[in-house]
């Protein structure tokens, strides 16, 4: 028997044996034992995840418990808080009703910042934007800045007609730099600037495109120690013969308040390069100071042959200007006490003033004389925060250029000697705050020289004040009027209205009248009085 026929009857007899009933019954307990024992395991499996289940949903609700119980405590905690905040409103409400209308308006008007800070500097903004209309009623031909010692007489013809003026030129901006070194060290520098300049291309025919000139340009050091200290100014600043509001200190400087740039008559000052050294005692209470300041020098009178007084501005100069023959600085002196009388506040100071005057007698040699005076001034608060007046004034040789109506300095005699002029600036005026909005202010103040009348040479009348001018036509339109002035003298008034003062800056609007009468020392035809009636009004805004 092949292997073939083995396996054929091998499997016939497995097929037999499968289909018996014995077998059949085998298989059928195999497969009821199995399918019981899967049935067990699916419902363990089932019983873990509903027990599984049962205990994700008790631990969900105490979640929520919780949540509802914190939410509970966080309302409560929000009603409280409102409670509370209500409780305040109510309270500051009741204290705001309280308080007095100026603090109102002290905390609704509360200022913002007005520096601004680079590089370890504190940088100040300052200045404004003016425009002014200007009324005379005789014509000058000048801006904002009136030269009173030239009020034209009848006799001259521009002068017959009135004249209107509009302008922007008063407009000014400033910058204060300043920087401590350490606790008593300050570094700082002032630059001021208006656009009165003019130079030979300005006009007002089409552009007015004047040039803007330099006011204030200098750098100070302050060396402070407990109640003394000492300041060093070098650059170009009001003179120290200029009055103060406070010690001796620069930006506190007090120049009549009008619109006018030429300011007042008998106002005496200067702003020009210099170098001052400045020492305050007694808790800042006492002042000293000491200044080199720029010279130079006014004419007036007939000037000899053979005399060079001054020359052509030479390099960085307009050459239409001359410059005088000045080789020693002015020199200032000058003492302030800072005091009250009571509530009342009180400034005084006094200065000394040397100058030198030098002229070249051609083929002779050079003429050098010496002059200069003494002044002062005080200020004081007569009702404290309502009414403060102020005096001033000057005497000696050769102060012209110091006062604001510009009359010379010295003048010659025949042989060409120089000789300073004896003069006095007086001024007084005062100020009424009358409300927080409007200052009403005056002042009264002249200028008047002495005369040098050193006669007649060759025709010619020399000095000053020379009693044989010619001043005959004065008074008639053309007429020869050859006289020198002896006197500028002047009252004005005026005020000064806010607008607007807050968080944007102040604007203020000024109305100013004054009346200049001009002198003549008598002469041939007498000493005549030229008179000017001028009016302003201005619009400011200070931004800063």
């Amino acid at each position: 028997m092949n292997m073939k026929t083995r396996m054929l009857i091998g499997a016939g007899l497995l097929a037999l044996a499968s289909t018996s009933p014995a077998m059949a019954a085998t298989r059928h307990k195999a497969r009821t034992a199995a399918a019981g024992t899967s049935q067990a395991e699916e419902i363990r499996q089932l019983k873990a995840q509903v027990q599984a289940l049962a205990a994700r949903i008790d631990a969900q609700q105490a979640a929520s418990q919780q949540a509802t119980t914190l939410a509970a405590a966080a309302s409560a905690k929000v009603e409280e808080v409102a409670q509370d905040t209500q409780a305040t409103q109510a309270q500051v409400t009741a204290q705001a009703s309280a308080m007095p209308d100026q603090v109102k308006m002290a905390l609704a008007s509360a200022p913002t910042p007005d520096k601004f800070y680079i590089k370890g500097l504190t940088i100040t903004p300052g200045g404004f934007a003016d425009f002014s209309a200007i009324y005379r009623s005789h014509f000058q031909g000048n801006d904002i800045s009136t030269n009173f010692g030239a009020t034209p007489f009848p006799n001259n013809r521009p002068g017959q007609v009135s004249e209107f003026r509009l302008t922007a030129r008063h407009s000014r901006l400033s910058f204060l730099a300043e920087g401590a070194i350490n606790a008593n060290t300050k570094l700082s520098f002032y630059g001021e600037f208006d656009f009165l300049g003019a130079a030979q291309t300005a006009n007002s025919n089409e552009s007015n495109s004047f040039n803007p000139r330099i006011r204030n340009l200098y750098g100070t050091i302050d060396w402070n120690k407990g109640d003394t200290g000492i300041h060093l100014l070098l650059g170009d600043s009001w003179s120290l013969v200029t009055m103060n509001s406070k010690g001796i200190t620069p930006r506190n400087e007090i120049p009549p308040v009008v619109p006018e740039a030429q300011y007042v008559p008998g106002f005496t000052w200067a702003r020009q390069p210099q170098a001052r050294i400045t020492a305050d005692f007694l808790d800042h209470s006492l002042w000293m100071a000491v200044s080199l300041e720029n010279p130079q020098t006014t004419f007036g009178g007939s000037v000899p042959p053979g005399v060079t007084f001054n020359a052509p501005a030479g390099s960085g100069f307009d050459s239409v200007n001359t410059l005088s023959l000045n080789h020693i600085p002015d020199v200032v002196g000058k003492i302030a006490y800072e005091g009250k009388l009571g509530d009342h506040g009180l400034h005084m100071e006094a200065y000394g003033l040397y100058r030198n005057f030098t002229t070249h007698l051609n083929g002779i040699g050079n003429n050098n004389v010496s002059g200069g005076g003494f002044g002062g001034g005080f200020t004081a608060q007569i009702i404290p925060h309502v009414f403060d007046v102020q005096f001033s004034g000057a005497i000696g040789t050769g102060l012209g250029r110091y006062g604001t109506s510009q009359l010379p300095d010295v003048t010659f005699d025949a042989a060409g000697n120089v000789h300073p002029l004896h003069e006095t600036m007086l001024l007084a005026g005062a100020t009424l705050h009358a409300t927080k909005a409007l200052d009403i202010y005056g002042y009264a103040g002249e200028e008047y020289v002495d005369a040098k009348d050193f006669g007649v040479a060759g025709g010619v009348n020399y000095g000053y004040g020379n009693a044989l001018a010619n001043n005959s036509g004065c008074l008639v339109e053309g007429g020869t009027c050859a006289g020198n002035s002896r006197k500028i003298a002047q009252i004005t008034a005026g005020l000064w209205q806010k607008l607007y003062q807050g968080s944007w800056g102040r604007a203020q609007v000024g109305l100013q009248y004054s009346h200049t009468e001009r002198t003549l020392f008598d002469a041939v035809g007498g000493g005549p009085t030229a008179k000017q009636d001028q009016g302003i009004i201005s619009f400011r805004y200070y931004p800063f």
